[in-house]
């Protein structure tokens, strides 16, 4: 297995074995890119200030959420068509994650179906959920998360359309033949054939997603499932509490990974709003740029319960299946452990607000 130093070294690696197309569908942005380059200024721009004669000497990463405990506050993102880096797909990256008791959620438009991805993880599985215009579909994917077993339940609200992103019409992004999405194998939704001079992904997008999604279509849906929900795709503090009224028990700080709309604000500026307006009890999680252990710390300091990782993972997986998967976990993790020495802390729970000064 390849042993790369960081995360950065996997990303320049994986352009080496990714098709041109795949590395340009991970990698690709809305419009200029400008959203994408914030997110992981911003947490760049932020500093520790660090406590110093703390006994650190053992320190402890673990967490609570939702009523799960966790190795480390990092999950893996929900990512689409991962069998565009493997050919086992999302089956590996479950593997991997389980490898570090680090919680998968699974996304919608997976290669492989909820049931075979929960049926391989020996870890903790929540789904990622798109609104269908045809609600059966959508009720259908709730059931069938349920019985598979997947303990959460992450709607994404940022997709009425889909933000363009020039790479993937340059591509016309299209599944290559014998890759399908493992959720609608049955369906004509399973498809993504090259047929225009567009993204498929967008025609899929504008043909089957439900643009007038409401607040009250997510009260809705909430009720039609035991599985606790979190709402993904948040950067205003009054949408936060709008999502906490309509039955979710957290949300997700999130601007796509700067894939949906472009001048979107970085997730690290509007966390510290969101959790002030959301106070103590409600989860919040936060994506967008994590690409160090200093960054989960300053994530933690400003609200967050967790972090997501998204791309990243997706780089693990094109060098070496699950464990690179693993890999990319346990570096952030060896990450956090340091950072956490030398900022005094010997818990999360003692990663507090005074830790980071933000303008």
């Amino acid at each position: 297995m390849a042993k790369y130093a960081n995360l950065y070294e996997y990303e320049a690696a994986s352009q080496e074995v990714l098709s041109a197309m795949a590395h340009s569908y991970y990698s690709g942005v809305a419009r200029d890119g400008i959203t994408l380059k914030a997110n992981r200024n911003a947490w760049d721009e932020l500093y520790l200030y660090y406590r110093v004669l703390v006994d650190v000497s053992h320190r402890h990463t673990g967490t609570r959420i939702l009523d799960q405990d966790m190795k480390a506050p990092v999950l893996v993102a929900p990512t689409a068509f991962h069998g565009l880096a493997h050919p086992k797909g999302e089956l590996e990256t479950a593997q991997g994650a389980a490898l570090q008791d680090c919680v998968y959620i699974a996304s919608t438009l997976s290669n492989q179906s909820i049931e075979s991805i929960c049926s391989t993880s020996t870890g903790s599985v929540w789904f990622q959920l798109y609104v269908y215009k045809d609600r059966e579909v959508t009720l259908n994917l709730i059931q069938r998360a349920e019985r598979a077993g997947c303990k959460a339940l992450v709607v994404t609200v940022d997709a009425a359309m889909i933000g363009t992103r020039e790479q993937d019409r340059a591509f016309r992004f299209h599944l290559p033949k014998g890759l399908t999405m493992g959720n609608f194998i049955d369906s004509h939704r399973a498809h993504l054939d090259q047929s225009s001079n567009d993204s498929a992904l967008a025609q899929y997008v504008q043909s089957q997603l439900d643009p007038s999604l409401s607040w009250s279509d997510l009260s809705w849906l909430v009720k039609q499932s035991s599985l606790p929900v979190l709402v993904k795709g948040i950067v205003r503090a009054d949408d936060a509490l709008l999502a906490m009224k309509s039955g979710a028990q957290g949300v997700i700080v999130s601007n796509h990974g700067g894939r949906q709309l472009d001048t979107a604000p970085p997730t690290a500026l509007v966390l510290p709003k969101i959790r002030q307006s959301l106070g103590d009890s409600a989860v919040v999680l936060v994506d967008g740029g994590i690409r160090r252990g200093t960054d989960i710390v300053k994530a933690i300091a400003l609200g967050a319960d967790a972090v997501l990782l998204g791309r990243p993972i997706l780089w693990g997986l094109a060098q070496d299946g699950h464990d690179g998967v693993a890999h990319i976990l346990s570096l952030l993790h060896a990450e956090l452990l340091e950072a956490m020495a030398l900022c005094g802390c010997d818990t999360i729970k003692s990663i507090t607000r005074d830790l980071v000064h933000q303008s």
